[in-house]
């Protein structure tokens, strides 16, 4: 057999063997950094620094934001988010990803993850209007 068909041979046997043994899902999945860059970064910028004032950064202020609830619903319902074409499971880990990235020293004491159950709750009411959702929620508070 030729070098070049032995090549092929074991590729198509790779290819076989990661396809019975890996879910579907997850051989294609992508990493929440992938995602954010992907679906996040067009309007957000790679950096996360946003365009001010018509984009916000998402850095410092989503972890504080973490101290109200309403607030958690909102980074989910945010139409960027609630539209974006990935499951509930992936938006979750990419604004959580977010949250540790560039949040972690703003985050509140005893912080929980974002769960794919909250996720898919909150994906179901996309937000018509985030600036009032946000001043009415968040704008008013002390921070």
């Amino acid at each position: 057999m030729a070098a070049g068909n032995k090549i092929l041979v074991l590729g198509g046997l790779v290819m076989v063997f990661t396809t019975l043994l890996i879910p579907g899902d997850l051989l294609f999945a992508a990493s929440a950094r992938t995602n954010y860059l992907l679906y996040c970064s067009g309007c957000h910028l790679v950096n996360g620094k946003g365009n001010h004032p018509n984009v916000p950064t998402l850095h410092n202020e989503l972890g504080r934001m973490m101290t109200v609830p309403a607030m958690r619903e909102y980074l989910v319902r945010i139409p960027g988010a609630a539209q974006a074409p990935i499951n509930d499971e992936e938006l979750s880990a990419v604004i959580n990803w977010v949250l540790q990235q560039w949040n972690a020293d703003t985050l509140p004491a005893g912080f929980k993850k974002l769960t794919q159950a909250e996720v898919t709750a909150a994906r179901q009411e996309i937000l018509a209007d985030p600036l009032r959702y946000r001043a009415q929620h968040w704008k008013d508070l002390p921070h």
